[in-house]
């Protein structure tokens, strides 16, 4: 299925927001917001994509 992810298309074959970060390469602590409406990392394994979804992903950064 075709879903953006940071704004940029992708193809995956993944079927949850978890399975969408493993297949696209992201670890490590992140935040997550699917179209939109932010998913709790307890939820990503059990959270549903459907073809067209938005994928927002933002890992936080040290520094100052």
């Amino acid at each position: 299925m075709k879903i953006t992810i940071n704004g940029t298309l992708h193809e995956v074959s993944a079927t949850t927001v978890a399975a969408a970060l493993e297949e696209a390469g992201f670890t490590g602590k992140l935040a997550t917001a699917l179209n939109g409406d932010f998913v709790p990392a307890g939820l990503r394994a059990t959270t549903p994509l459907i073809e067209g979804a938005a994928l927002e992903v933002l890992a936080p950064m040290q520094g100052g």
